[in-house]
């Protein structure tokens, strides 16, 4: 049993939203859950039909319990088994596109004592609420917007290496927390991800040439448009996300990179695509508040000149990995439909390591030196797409 820990945190956002139709990617199922009065505090179970990004805070004024959701149907919440006189009031509804709020209205000052969702099965969302003096809970209650949850902001032109400055690199670790991508032999893809992503940010450090930022630095989940306003927010010039996904059909064996394309380059793309896009979905992925005609269309707008850029990008680590005696993929370089790589204006980039399906491609990922020699590689290729990607910008200006 899996669970991911919410943060206790308080934001000035009040709770007022215009109507709004949601996917439904989770619904409540009144029946089997309940808000109880226990000992001195609130204990607090929701019974969702599928895990999704959340998060819970206090408020104040008056003291209320704050959950945020993904995408939640809360109809019926009303009903939700309750005996409790210290939830004076329980309402949901929703307050940003593609997120809803459920309120727990309180009698007092209490603080989040435990706070969990359980993903066996349907999700489980847990809370136990203890009372607390008025000190300390004002303290939680003033606490500002957390830092990266703002929406995506909206597409510049497209950031660029400047003369001798450092090359900002943004490194995604794939999965995480809630969603452990491929497992095998008692590992995961996410923590093995995590784990060279770490060393990689060490190699590029060490060249003195870079800015590494990393999406996530600990097996937490996170969101993609969470991911993608840590790109802008860091002023990315590339985008790369880190995978060791399983295919129990076709050929996978070797490093591949991926660039966004609309359609897959073959098969084996093409599960790994649905894939990342079921999971995605289920974390909870909303690039843009647009319908998909729109969407699509203002992408391509923005991919005109960083679609370019992003096959010079997928040829320079080709290359860097071949001069490094690296094993790669027969066809080393693809395209799919990773819904991470949809960020229209900062290059990007989708790299499988490997696969943990093959035998090969694991024990390659736990070789320390195998490890080390590609992540110089990359280090090498990224050095040169970025002198490449430097002149060609300096002969446009002319």
């Amino acid at each position: 049993m899996r669970a991911i820990l919410a943060g206790l945190m308080a934001v000035w956002v009040a709770f007022a939203a215009p109507a709004q139709d949601l996917s439904a990617l989770a619904r409540l199922d009144v029946a089997t859950s309940y808000v109880d009065d226990s000992g001195g505090g609130v204990d607090v179970e929701l019974a969702l039909s599928q895990p999704v990004p959340w998060r819970v805070r206090v408020l104040d004024g008056p003291p209320r319990l704050v959950l945020d959701f993904r995408e939640v149907d809360f109809a019926g919440v009303a009903d939700v088994p309750r005996s409790s006189d210290r939830v004076v009031e329980l309402r949901a509804g929703v307050y940003r596109p593609g997120w809803s709020r459920l309120v727990l209205e309180l009698d007092g000052p209490y603080l989040v004592t435990k706070a969990g969702m359980t993903t066996s099965g349907e999700a489980r969302v847990m809370l136990r609420l203890d009372r607390a003096t008025q000190a300390d809970f004002a303290l939680k209650a003033a606490l500002p917007e957390p830092d990266g949850w703002a929406l995506p902001p909206a597409a510049t032109d497209p950031p660029r290496p400047q003369g001798d400055g450092p090359l900002v690199v943004v490194i995604d670790p794939g999965h995480g927390g809630i969603d452990p991508g491929a497992e095998r032999d008692g590992l995961s893809e996410a923590n093995l991800m995590l784990g060279f992503a770490r060393e990689l940010k060490e190699v590029l450090l060490r060249d003195g040439g870079f800015r590494v930022v990393l999406t996530r630095e600990e097996d937490v989940f996170v969101p993609l448009e969470t991911r993608i306003t840590i790109s802008h927010e860091a002023g990315a010039h590339v985008f790369i996300s880190l995978h060791a996904d399983a295919l129990a059909e076709g050929e996978a064996e070797g490093a591949t990179l991926y660039t966004l394309s609309l359609d897959a380059s073959d098969a084996a793309g093409a599960a790994l695509a649905e894939r990342h896009d079921r999971d995605d979905l289920l974390s909870g992925v909303d690039l843009t508040e647009q319908d998909d005609l729109v969407a699509s269309v203002l992408m391509d707008i923005a991919r005109t000149e960083t679609g370019p850029r992003n096959e010079r990008l997928s040829l320079a680590l080709e290359a860097a990995i071949k001069a490094g005696d690296l094993r790669m993929h027969r066809h080393p370089r693809q395209s799919a439909g990773f819904s991470v790589l949809k960020s229209p204006d900062i290059p990007s980039i989708l790299l499988e390591l490997g696969f943990l399906s093959s035998e090969q491609d694991m024990a390659r990922l736990l070789d320390a030196d195998w490890r080390g020699r590609m992540a110089l590689a990359l280090r090498d290729g990224l050095k040169a797409w970025a002198t490449e990607d430097t002149a060609l910008a300096e002969l446009l200006r002319r």
